[in-house]
């Protein structure tokens, strides 16, 4: 396997690929990538002008993912053939169900760049041991709302449970960096939002994609450790000693729970957008 590290996402941010007014105020939102979208978010008649708008902008290509259409789209291969010379930290593969998918975007584009798979179906999940071993891949995110059309299930969270720790245990195995959840579709319900952003930091996720600005604050705010994790994992540092197992608060403290206090600290300590 050869994988292509990125910077970690927390809550990127999907705009619309033929909204190129709302550039600026997605790169000012707090979230730290813009994925600008030239798949769902765009209408067939108006591909052509958001792969226009993409090109033709002053982007910064440190914080910018595009996520193009799938490989089974008619939009593929323009999609990469406008894309050439547009800087990018990654590409976003929707509907991703192989390494060959990958392979195929690097073709198209003729080099190689880091590729976030998207697992939007069961043929997906299936093939995750294939697609996340495959050249390029930095990250992958699940596309859980495709994802729960194809098996025709619910879009909630106990029905979408088996596909997110199934993503995260193959991305652990495959030495990728933590994945990305998929959408949570309230967006005037911060609440709901943390909340299910804080599932997914509980269950193993690194971030969250995030559908409109006033979701990038609360996605944040989850992924960072709560006042009662930091107070937990100080007193558990601080009572390290020698490493030997011992009680802390009626709880058995062992060498694996004190790693687990030290990364809570570390992951507090770093900065955030």
């Amino acid at each position: 396997m050869v994988s292509t590290p990125i910077r970690p996402l927390i809550a990127p941010l999907f705009v619309p690929g033929d909204r190129p007014e709302r550039f600026a105020k997605a790169a000012a939102s707090g979230a730290d990538a813009v994925i600008l979208d030239l798949e769902d978010a765009v209408a067939a008649e108006r591909k052509a002008y958001a792969r226009e708008c993409i090109r033709s902008h002053d982007l910064d290509g440190s914080r910018t993912i595009i996520r193009i259409n799938a490989r089974t789209s008619p939009c593929f291969e323009a999609d990469l053939s406008a894309l050439r010379a547009v800087p990018f930290s990654a590409l976003m593969l929707p509907k991703a169900r192989c390494a060959d998918d990958i392979a195929a975007v690097h073709a198209a584009l003729g080099r190689s760049v880091p590729v976030i798979p998207l697992i939007e179906s069961a043929a997906g999940l299936a093939g995750l041991p294939d697609i996340l071993g495959a050249p390029g891949v930095c990250v992958a995110a699940f596309g859980s709302v495709d994802y729960a059309l194809d098996l025709g299930c619910a879009h909630a969270w106990e029905a979408l449970l088996l596909a997110r720790g199934e993503l995260v245990l193959r991305s652990r195995l495959a030495g990728l960096a933590a994945p990305i959840d998929g959408v949570t579709t309230a967006i005037d319900d911060p609440v709901t939002v943390e909340r299910d952003a804080r599932r997914a930091a509980d269950l193993g996720f690194g971030g969250k994609l995030a559908i409109h600005p006033r979701q990038v604050v609360p996605i944040s705010r989850a992924f960072l450790p709560d006042e009662a994790a930091l107070s937990w994992a100080q007193r558990v540092v601080s009572s390290a000693g020698t490493g030997a197992a011992r009680s802390l608060d009626g709880e058995m403290i062992d060498q694996p729970v004190v790693e687990r206090a030290r990364r809570i600290l570390a992951r507090a300590a770093k900065p955030h957008a």
